[in-house]
């Protein structure tokens, strides 16, 4: 019989690991003196605490390592569902490790820009993607591109040309989608790919796309790395709003988020404050 001790410097596990360890009756000593409260393992123990501390360097939790041990055939399918999630998860941190060197690299200023008029497709995202307890963005977005690549795709498909990046915006263009845009169901959102033609003639596009004129406007807009997320677009809104204008306010009600390949830029409207209309 091992000491806790002996058993320890043998299979390079700490005792506060398997005291641990026995607690959570992952790996139960053989013996345990009930006057001293001694633990004692057996020479043949050290098999298993050397899978279970393959198993947990490879960041398995207790529970699922001790589903590993208790079913032997399933921990094979066990390794792999748990090999996919960490494969997932080290690409986020890869993605969030990238947004944070872009953004403390290069810290994101508001610019003024002016934008051309544009003849866009738009097409609802469909939802729901807005009505849950907490919103959820990575849905958002998930949802979002599948509908540009489908609107891309069917300007495309007409012979129109891309002519830019598309943009996403609130659902609230007419009367009906500003109610649906309250309820569970949506849409909640609008996605827009602006685009040329070779001839005058605008082409007919299939469905639920629709071909809308985008008047030339100037602009506030702020790029931030990254997936949109609650605090990203809180940040943009306080730095949009708190940028100083002359004569002139940001209308919050024409906001778009033109979203490129490593972020999202959300831009709003610049509107004369003498009524004229947009400021030039």
């Amino acid at each position: 019989m091992l000491s806790i001790g002996e058993f320890s410097e043998m299979c390079h596990l700490s005792p506060q690991a398997l005291r641990f360890y026995h607690a959570r009756e992952l790996l139960v000593p053989a013996e345990v003196d009930g006057r001293t409260g001694y633990r004692g393992y057996s020479f043949d123990q050290v098999e298993q605490a050397m899978v279970i501390t393959v198993l947990r360097g490879a960041g398995m939790g207790v529970e699922l390592v001790r589903r590993a041990l208790d079913e032997p055939d399933a921990a094979p399918g066990l390794l792999r569902r748990h090999e996919e999630e960490v494969r997932r998860l080290r690409q986020a941190q890869d993605e969030a490790l990238g947004d944070a060197r872009e953004l403390l690299g290069s810290w994101p200023e508001v610019r003024r820009r002016s934008v051309p008029a544009m003849t866009v497709a738009s097409k609802p995202v469909p939802g729901p993607v807005a009505a849950r307890d907490r919103y959820d963005w990575a849905e958002v977005d998930d949802a979002t591109t599948a509908a540009v690549r489908e609107l891309v795709g069917a300007v495309e498909s007409c012979g129109a040309e891309v002519s830019g990046p598309p943009w996403r915006s609130w659902a609230a263009e007419t009367p009906e989608q500003k109610r649906r845009g309250l309820t569970a169901e949506g849409p909640h959102w609008l996605v827009k790919v602006p685009f040329v033609t070779a001839g005058a003639a605008v082409p007919a596009l299939p469905g639920d796309i629709e071909v809308q004129p985008f008047a030339a406007r100037e602009e506030l807009s702020i790029l931030l790395p990254g997936r949109d997320s609650v605090a990203k677009f809180g940040t943009a809104l306080s730095r949009l709003v708190a940028h100083p204008l002359d004569a002139a306010y940001v209308d919050m009600s024409r906001m778009r988020h033109v979203l490129h390949e490593h972020g999202v830029e959300t831009a709003v409207a610049i509107c004369a404050l003498d009524g004229t209309g947009d400021a030039g």
